[in-house]
């Protein structure tokens, strides 16, 4: 038997597979580290997200939007519209800023409608003249215009009657049901709403007092 010394050389193609395993797990290191830095701005960008979407549900009304984003929403401003009324007459909400207004959206054959409009008469003669203007926004798209004045004259209505006749303030509004009141502060955002009825005229003398009483 023959004993060999070692050379000491490690064969060059040894050499070869070392070097690319090292490359090949540098490589897979470098990946793995990038994966988890994309992994962890992922989650933080979530995180940032959430945070943020529990901060404007909690926050108070009108804090999220100073006033500045239009919603059919409690602490929203309010929707504008430009519409034309029974005897011919342009109106637009936002020409009524400065003074509190119920948009009131009804049609001539709902009866809570028919319910509510002697309370909302009443309301609007008593506070007319203290900056409160009533809109009583006709369905009109759901209603016949023909059937209007009559119901005014039953009813001796003095407010303004704007007629919605494509139906794009009851979209805009996202009306579901009639009727659909919205009470409307001096800077335009919608501080209460109610939808269905009819309306108590104790109830409506109270929001109205209540919001005529803020500063403008």
């Amino acid at each position: 038997m023959r004993c060999t010394r070692p050379s000491g050389k490690i064969p060059s193609n040894t050499v070869q597979r070392i070097i690319n395993t090292i490359t090949i797990n540098n490589y897979r290191g470098k990946v793995q580290i990038s994966q988890l830095k994309m992994r962890r701005i992922t989650h933080l960008v979530l995180l940032l997200a959430g945070l943020g979407w529990i901060w404007a549900s909690a926050a108070p009304a009108g804090a999220t939007t100073s006033g500045k984003i239009p919603a059919p929403q409690v602490g929203f401003l309010a929707p504008d519209f430009s519409l034309t009324t029974l005897d011919g007459r342009s109106v637009t909400l936002s020409d009524l800023r400065g003074q509190v207004v119920l948009v009131n959206i009804w049609a001539t054959w709902c009866p809570p409608c028919r319910a509510e409009m002697p309370a909302i008469e009443a309301t609007y003669r008593a506070y007319q003249n203290q900056g409160f203007v009533v809109l009583a926004v006709n369905a009109t798209s759901q209603d016949k215009q023909a059937d209007i004045q009559p119901f005014m004259d039953e009813f001796g209505l003095s407010f303004p009657v704007p007629l919605d006749i494509d139906g794009a303030v009851t979209r805009a509004y996202h009306v579901s049901s009639l009727p659909t009141s919205f009470f409307i502060g001096r800077d335009g955002i919608i501080r209460d709403m109610l939808i269905g009825g009819p309306m108590a005229e104790a109830q409506l003398r109270a929001r109205i007092q209540k919001l005529l009483a803020e500063k403008p």
